[in-house]
């Protein structure tokens, strides 16, 4: 099994459309074997599922999300885990360990455009790093 996390500096990033890196693991007998980061090389939105169904990715943990995202993944057949936060390795050992808390109804609903009525924003529209968590 091959697990992607959304990666900035050891911790899970928080947008998914925006990382610039994944780390990955390679699993073998609910043990990591291998983990590697690798470089997103600025593709954004639309290309990243395509860039994880590629490099054989079959689980994304991650932190927000918008829905187009969350479809694109589902067609690859990549099972998400969002909603995380913290340390990455802490994140896939817990997944291992099927302890992980996540949201399964995690949506960065900016992309939706629904900013009134209590819908979060992230920072200023532009999602910087870890401001678009879902808890």
């Amino acid at each position: 099994m091959r697990i992607a996390v959304t990666y900035d500096n050891e911790q899970i990033f928080q947008h998914f459309g925006h990382t610039e890196q994944f780390k990955i693991y390679d699993i073998q007998n609910d043990k990591i074997i291998s983990k590697t980061v690798i470089s997103t090389n600025g593709q954004g939105h639309g290309a990243l599922s395509n860039f994880l169904s590629q490099n054989n990715v079959e689980v994304l943990i991650c932190g927000g999300i918008g829905g187009g995202a969350i479809n694109a993944l589902a067609e690859f057949g990549i099972k998400l885990f969002g909603g995380v936060s913290g340390d990455c390795d802490s994140a896939v050992e817990a997944f291992l360990k099927n302890e992980l808390t996540y949201n399964p109804n995690v949506r960065c609903s900016h992309h939706d455009h629904e900013h009134g009525d209590g819908a979060h924003t992230c920072g200023e529209h532009g999602c910087g790093k870890g401001s678009c968590h879902h808890n």
